[in-house]
Formats: C-alpha cells, sequence, structure tokens
C-alpha cells in the first residue's frame, strides 16, 4: 500500500517524537532521519514532496544553526519540496527567519494533532498543483499562444481574436506599447493560420536606414546601385506563401507608403532597378506603438494605406493595465532564469512583489524580462528582494487589497460618478444607482460626499 502513497519526511533526532510522528501521519508514506547528512540522502533518494523539521538537529540540538543549514541544503537539492518548521514557543523569531529562507510553514510544538494534519495535506495539496501548473505550461508551450502568460480579461480577450482571426486572409493591425508581445501574437496569427507550413517573415520599419528599406523589403537586381554585385530577393518575395510582418509599420517613409499600397493592391512587386512585376501572395500583418489615425490625420501617413492595413485592429493592453499578470509574469521569468543560469529555485520576497505590483513598468514585458534576470543573477540567499528588482516606486502607494476598503473605495466612485452625470439631482442620480433615495442619502453621509 505504501507505493501508492505519498512521500512525507520526518526529520527529528527524537525517538520518542519520531513514533508519535509516524503513527499520527500514516496516511503518508513516512521516511525519518535524525540529522542532517541522513535527511540529505533522504531527499537524493525519495524526492519527498513533504518535510517536517526540527530546528534542534545535532549536533546543536539547543539551537537552530543545523536546523537552518539542513534547510537551505534541502531547498537547494529540492527547490518545490514544501518544508514545515516544528518550533517550541521560544523558537518563534527562528520560525520566521526560517520562512524567509523559503519554508513553507511552521508549525508549534506540541505538534502531535489535527492542525498539523491539516498543514500537511495542505502542502501536498499545493505541491502536487504546482507540478500539475508546470506540466500545463510545458504542454501548453509547444502552442502558438503557449508563450504567452495571463490571467487578465482585457488579455484572454486578445487571444481568442488571435484565434478568430488566424484562419482568415485578413490584413492584422496590432497596436500597443513597445515590449507588449506584438511580435509573439503576429507569429501566432502565422502559427494559426493555413500558412504555418510556410515561412514567416520580420521586417522593422524603425530598425533600417530610409535609404536601405526598399531593398530590404522588395529586393534588387544586379547593378541597381553601387554595390549591388548580385541580385537580392527582399523580404516580402521571400515570405511567398506564408506571413510577412511589418513591425513599426508608423515610421514607413511616405515613399514606401505608395509602394507597399500599391504591392497590396495588386499583389506585385519590383525589384529596385527591375522592370520585371513579380506576384507575391503572402498574409500581411502589422504593428505599431503610434496612433495611426493621428499620424494619418496630421498626414503623416496615408490614408488608403491606413484602411489596407487596418482590415482587422487587435489593441494590446500594457502591463500595468493587465491586472495580476505582473506578478505573474515575474514568477514565472524567475523560474525561467534560475534554470538558465544553473540556480536553485529563487522565491519573490514580500516587498517585491509589492513592488512589483506598484511599479507602471513603462517598458512592459521585456522590461520585466530583463529587470527579473537582472535580480536572479545578483541576488543573494533563497529570495529576490525589492532592492535586487531595484524598482523606484516612491510616491505611489499600494492599492487596498482588504476587500472592505475596495468596496468602499468602489462604492464612493460609483456614487460621485452618478451624482456628476445627474448634475446633483439626488432622484435621478439613486435611480441610475439603482437605490432608494434615503439609501443614497446614507452612502453620501457614510462617505461625506455634499
Amino acid at each position: 500500500m505504501s507505493e501508492n502513497k505519498p512521500k512525507l519526511l520526518i526529520v527529528e533526532d527524537d525517538p520518542g517524537l519520531q513514533k508519535q510522528l509516524r503513527w499520527s501521519l500514516d496516511a503518508y508514506e513516512v521516511l525519518v532521519a535524525g540529522d542532517r547528512e541522513s535527511a540529505l540522502a533522504m531527499v537524493r533518494r525519495h524526492e519527498p514532496a513533504v518535510v517536517t523539521m526540527d530546528l534542534g538537529l545535532p549536533p546543536d540540538p539547543d539551537g537552530a544553526s543545523e536546523g537552518f543549514a539542513t534547510l537551505q541544503q534541502v531547498l537547494a537539492l529540492a527547490p518545490d519540496t514544501k518544508v514545515i518548521m516544528l518550533t517550541g514557543n521560544q523558537d518563534h523569531a527562528h520560525a520566521v527567519k526560517a520562512i524567509s529562507m523559503g519554508a513553507y510553514d511552521f508549525h508549534q510544538k506540541p505538534c502531535i494533532d489535527e492542525t498539523l494534519r491539516l498543514v500537511v495535506q495542505r502542502a501536498f495539496y499545493l505541491h502536487a498543483l504546482q507540478r500539475e501548473n508546470q506540466r500545463m505550461q510545458q504542454a501548453g508551450g509547444h502552442t502558438a499562444l503557449g508563450g504567452l502568460i495571463t490571467r487578465d480579461a482585457g488579455m484572454l480577450a486578445v487571444c481568442r481574436s488571435i484565434e478568430k482571426v488566424a484562419p482568415s486572409s485578413a490584413s492584422v493591425m496590432l497596436l500597443g506599447s513597445s515590449g507588449t508581445g506584438k511580435e509573439v501574437l503576429a507569429r501566432a496569427l502565422h502559427q494559426l493560420s493555413p500558412r504555418s507550413g510556410r515561412r514567416f517573415m520580420a521586417i522593422n520599419c524603425a530598425a533600417i536606414p530610409e535609404n536601405l528599406l526598399e531593398s530590404e523589403l522588395f529586393g534588387y537586381e544586379k547593378g541597381a546601385f553601387t554595390g549591388a554585385a548580385k541580385q537580392t530577393i527582399g523580404k516580402v518575395e521571400l515570405a511567398h506563401g506564408g506571413t510577412f510582418f511589418l513591425d513599426e509599420v508608423g515610421d514607413l517613409p511616405m515613399p514606401l507608403q505608395a509602394k507597399l499600397l500599391r504591392f497590396l493592391q495588386e499583389r506585385v512587386i519590383e525589384r529596385v532597378g527591375g522592370h520585371t512585376e513579380i506576384p507575391v501572395d503572402v498574409r500581411v500583418i502589422c504593428a505599431t506603438h503610434q496612433n495611426l489615425k493621428e499620424l494619418t490625420a496630421s498626414g503623416g501617413f496615408r490614408e488608403d494605406l491606413y484602411y489596407r492595413l487596418c482590415e482587422i485592429i487587435i489593441k494590446i493592453p500594457a502591463l500595468k493595465e493587465r491586472h495580476g499578470d505582473a506578478v505573474l509574469l515575474a514568477r514565472h521569468f524567475v523560474q525561467k532564469f534560475c534554470a538558465k543560469e544553473g540556480r536553485a529555485t529563487l522565491h519573490l520576497s514580500q516587498d517585491a512583489v509589492a513592488a512589483i505590483e506598484r511599479y507602471e513598468w513603462p517598458g512592459n514585458v521585456r522590461e520585466m524580462e530583463n529587470c527579473v534576470m537582472r535580480a536572479v543573477i545578483m541576488a543573494d540567499g533563497q529570495q529576490i528582494t525589492a532592492e535586487d528588482l531595484g524598482l523606484s516606486v516612491e510616491g505611489r502607494e499600494a492599492e487596498p487589497l482588504n476587500l472592505r476598503q475596495v468596496r468602499d473605495e468602489a462604492e464612493r466612485k460609483a456614487v460621485v460618478k452618478a451624482l456628476t452625470r445627474m448634475d446633483g439631482n439626488i432622484l435621478k442620480a439613486a435611480e441610475l444607482l439603482g437605490v432608494s433615495r434615503p439609501t443614497l442619502y446614507d452612502l453620501m453621509s457614510r462617505h461625506e460626499i455634499k
């Protein structure tokens, strides 16, 4: 039967307590170790999901130094293991330190009770849940949208739009600030389309000098200009049958806008220095961080080209607008760079999480990735702190998480908005809010709105 039970390691030097714990936690396959060396051997051999550990281990049974050293080495060997510290009344400060080093939880002695069984059960459940999440992420990494991590409703709506649009032949415009993942979504459009077996070619209009951009796009014939020693095929022609991604299209020079428009209308190109029309079949996807409508109104972008490129527009929210995604992405990047750099798994401290939530992330996901990579390399110990991240969040207050505060603030804003919209008319404001006049007066009194 033990083969089907999850493995629990008890690190305890007292034989009597070992026996009691084994009896109390018989729902698991219990392994026992009495010191650091045997505990580490058990972790290497059995890889237990959960460990309970006494801080006072030999040769320092009355102190905590050996317990801390054992904890650190166990987590280095098996970063996902949930370690529960067993402490006496006088060890509370040590328990808090153990948590900061990466322990999952602590439980106060005497420890043979229902609460400990519940703590252990919860640790096993969390470990299994994290393993399943990792498995799903690895499986999802091979799908078109597998590289996109989000739980935000707005970003999930973008993903659904990508899935709907991909099978069509319509030109797509991706609008979003720098670092929001425009190229990731463009590649997903290609991979989900009938053209996925052909080439995906990308070019950044802002990264290539204007005098070279035309030849990059459409190619050139031998002798077309000084240095043109041989015929060269352009990116558009190379993408024949596939998808052509034009990034930062708002920076496209006006003369090239006219040539791109002709290509979109006629679906033929001419190489620089050539006179032969070459038919090309590509699906065009564009992206920009600029407001193309304003650019069109000011004469910086052709209106006819705008309508050709913007058959379908998909707006990508900035990271600061994606609720909950900043911390989610940060934890993903911590795991990614720990594996890449060969480091034991690090954890984000509470002050680091708070700093990530409060920071504006003007560089979006790209800035987040660079920030976490630097922190993983520079961090000491088992945790990444706010200092390691180096984020400047002075002057910004953290948003409240207390439900009462959140509800009160939302309620106050709704009352103010309704009164403003109805020009202070209490009856109409109450009708708009769906409450009675006395209730609205009570709300105004509670929130000190006059």
